[in-house]
Order: C-alpha cells, then sequence, then structure tokens
C-alpha cells in the first residue's frame, strides 16, 4: 500500500499491525504515534486487542494508557498516575508528566494533537473538531501544562496529526457565527474560513496552528501533517466520509522515565 507523503518532519513507522505516523521533532523527546486505520480501533473501544497493539508501539503497558470520553469541548484531565476505578472523565484533553504513562485521543477527521515539554516531560494529547477549536481546547492545554507542571510553551513542540483538511471540509455560515460568538476575530474569521464557488470551508489545520502560537509556542514548533483523513481513506479513518461505518485512529504520547533534560546524551 502506498503511503500518502506527510510534511516535512514527519516520518512513517512500520508496525506489525500496519503504518503509524511520528513526528520527528516530537521523536527526539518522547515516544508517541498517530495510528492508521489499519489498526482497525473502533468507536467507543477502551481495551483489547487494537490498544495492546498501541501500547506496545510505543513502549508501554496496555494499562498505562490514560483515556478521556471526548465531548466536543475544552476540558483538560490532569492524569497524575494509574487510572482509578469507574466512569472515564469527560474531556477532550489530557495531560501528565506521569513516568511511563500514556495520554491518548481518538478521532476520524477531528485534530488529533500531541504536545511535550522539553524540559519537564509533561505531555499532551488533545482532541480538536470544529467545536473544541471554536473552544480553544489546545490553549487549554497548553495552559494546564503551564499551571501544572511549571512547562513553558516555549520549549513545547506540538505534533498536528491526520485530520480533514480544508479540501474537503466544506461547512455552513453557522460556524461562522459561532467562531465568532466564541470571541475569534473577524481576522481568524478570513484566515480560516474560504469562500470559493459558493463553497465554505474551515482549515482546522491552520486554525490549530494559530491557537497553539497564539499559546506561546514558537512557531517553529509547531509541526502539521498536512493529511486530510477524507483524501485518504485507504488509510485514515475519516467520518465525513463512512458515516457511521467509521472506525477511529488513536493518537498516544508517553510521558518519559526521566526529564528530557536530564537524559543521558
Amino acid at each position: 500500500m502506498a503511503l500518502p507523503t506527510p510534511s516535512t518532519g514527519f516520518s512513517w513507522l512500520h508496525e506489525p499491525w500496519g503504518p503509524m505516523l511520528t513526528c520527528d521533532a516530537l521523536a527526539t523527546v518522547v515516544r508517541h504515534g498517530f495510528t492508521t486505520r489499519q489498526l482497525q480501533l473502533q468507536p467507543g473501544e477502551r481495551a483489547g486487542r487494537a490498544w495492546a497493539a498501541v501500547a506496545a508501539s510505543v513502549g508501554c503497558e496496555p494499562g498505562q494508557i490514560e483515556r478521556v470520553r471526548q465531548v466536543h469541548g475544552a476540558q483538560v484531565r490532569v492524569v497524575s498516575g494509574p487510572a482509578l476505578e469507574g466512569a472515564v472523565p469527560e474531556a477532550d484533553a489530557a495531560i501528565t508528566r506521569a513516568p511511563g504513562t500514556a495520554v491518548a485521543v481518538v478521532a476520524a477527521d477531528c485534530v488529533p494533537v500531541l504536545l511535550a515539554d522539553q524540559t519537564t516531560g509533561a505531555v499532551a494529547a488533545v482532541h480538536a473538531g470544529w467545536r473544541g477549536t471554536a473552544a480553544d481546547v489546545v490553549g487549554a492545554a497548553v495552559g494546564a501544562l503551564q499551571r501544572e507542571y511549571g512547562a513553558d510553551p516555549a520549549s513545547m513542540q506540538a505534533a498536528v496529526g491526520p485530520a480533514i483538511g480544508p479540501c474537503c471540509y466544506a461547512v455552513g455560515p453557522e460556524l461562522v457565527t459561532a467562531f465568532r460568538q466564541a470571541g475569534h476575530s473577524d481576522e481568524r474569521l478570513d484566515r480560516w474560513f474560504t469562500r470559493t464557488a459558493g463553497r465554505l470551508t474551515l482549515d482546522l489545520w491552520k486554525a490549530t496552528r494559530d491557537l497553539l502560537e497564539a499559546s506561546g509556542i514558537p512557531p517553529a514548533n509547531v509541526h502539521v501533517a498536512r493529511l486530510c483523513t477524507k483524501t485518504h481513506r485507504a488509510v485514515f479513518e475519516s467520518f465525513r466520509a463512512d458515516g457511521d461505518k467509521a472506525g477511529r485512529m488513536a493518537a498516544i504520547v508517553v510521558a518519559p522515565a526521566r526529564r528530557p533534560s536530564a537524559a543521558a546524551p
């Protein structure tokens, strides 16, 4: 199977279950990955073969993967250690600095974002659909990393994984209204929404980059794969393409056993 070519700074790894995308800059700091449809991860699946395979691919145990119940908002879950029994909390981002603990989100067109602070070793996994983008969930995650762990956005690396691209994300004018009501400026709306021949599209890749940079992460540290999930349906899951039949893809990152600054050369 021919794999699509991501932006410079991303690489494909070949796992036993199939291809996994990684970000070169994050790979120098943490173990992580963006899975593909070959993993056959199903909606609502929280354990089993697929998650065991994900764990093996990033070098952790399945029980070390912390998840959230995604609700298309801007809530951030702080993970301090092994999972507690009970209901999975509602949130669209999870952060941790617990050594060896992984945080993960799932997506099928929405934007998956992984963050890693090179100084503290704190990490985050973020799920951003249009509602989460309007609510600035990535900014909330960066703020939580600062507040909880003293992480500095200037030392963070951000990887924006495969998601529906502006080529395929046709939307209605009510989304422009929703973004404006969320407090986004007309300048941002002009950058993110494009009308061509009567067709309105939303560029979630550009919006995510802008919000990450607005949170203090240097532009050179924001890496966008620029791979459209709907365009490359043979490799990625897409709800817009397949509806309720679509599976899910995981974005996962593992907090290092030692802070990167203390790691041996």
